[in-house]
């Protein structure tokens, strides 16, 4: 939306101060009158590409890489064109002789316009790219090592549970939908203090209950299903504690 309503500004100053074409057959007031409605095309045609944007998206399996970019924006300037041509036709020409043909309003109207218009497009992605990467970034949570490169930046409904090992902590999380787990140099109660979020089901577990499934009962021994089909035991010291938490979790 913010950036279909720059292009629409841009739009309107670029018609109302280069009046190219007819434009400047217009009177100042005329100008502020009809001008706003190209800037409003153009706005509603970029914000009509949203499911091709969303399309591209899930093709690259929720990703977006620079060839996602160009075959949008290489999407977008030809959807521009059928746009434009199709008001210049059927709305500005439809009672008047001999309009431009195709070939001449490519080469002399169509793309000296984009050429001005595309850069507002792109730098306005690109900037609220780089906006909404940071908005992300600072919704992660940083589970820290001791040493000095060691830790993990996800968030926090991708963590599935941790777990302790000697001198480390592995911990398991959802990247992309598959299972990743990295062990990190750390201890499951300094984990546990920095995470009160997170349930203590064992003394060498945490896990997040976001991630609950079901309970499973073997041989009297009570365990959790979480994510990915990972089951993590429950100890009978903390199994009171699990039972009243999970559901409050879950809801």
């Amino acid at each position: 939306m913010f950036i279909a309503l720059g292009l629409a500004l841009w739009i309107f100053a670029f018609l109302y101060f280069t009046e190219p074409l007819d434009v400047d057959e217009f009177g100042d007031t005329e100008k502020l009158i009809y001008l706003p409605f190209y800037g409003l095309g153009g706005a509603i045609s970029y914000l009509m590409m949203m499911p091709v944007q969303r399309w591209i998206w899930k093709r690259s399996n929720s990703n977006w890489y620079v060839k996602s970019e160009l075959l949008f924006l290489v999407s977008f300037v030809v959807w521009a064109l059928i746009v434009t041509r199709s008001v210049y036709l059927y709305v500005v020409m439809v009672d008047e002789p001999n309009p431009y043909s195709f070939g001449y309003y490519i080469g002399n109207v169509f793309f000296p316009a984009i050429s001005v218009l595309l850069p507002i497009v792109i730098i306005g992605r690109w900037a609220f790219g780089k906006y909404r990467e940071k908005q992300y970034e600072d919704q992660k949570i940083e589970i820290q090592g001791e040493g000095t490169y060691e830790g993990l930046r996800i968030f926090f409904n991708d963590l599935i549970c941790v777990k302790a090992d000697d001198n480390y902590v592995e911990v398991s999380y959802s990247e992309h939908g598959e299972l990743k787990k990295q062990l990190i140099r750390n201890r499951l109660t300094k984990i546990s203090e920095s995470f009160p979020e997170l349930l203590r089901t064992h003394r060498s577990y945490l896990i997040n209950p976001y991630h609950f499934k079901q309970y499973k009962n073997a041989s009297g021994k009570l365990s959790l299903v979480l994510h990915s089909e990972i089951e993590v035991p429950v100890s009978k010291s903390y199994s009171a504690a699990v039972k009243e938490a999970i559901p409050l979790a879950t809801k």
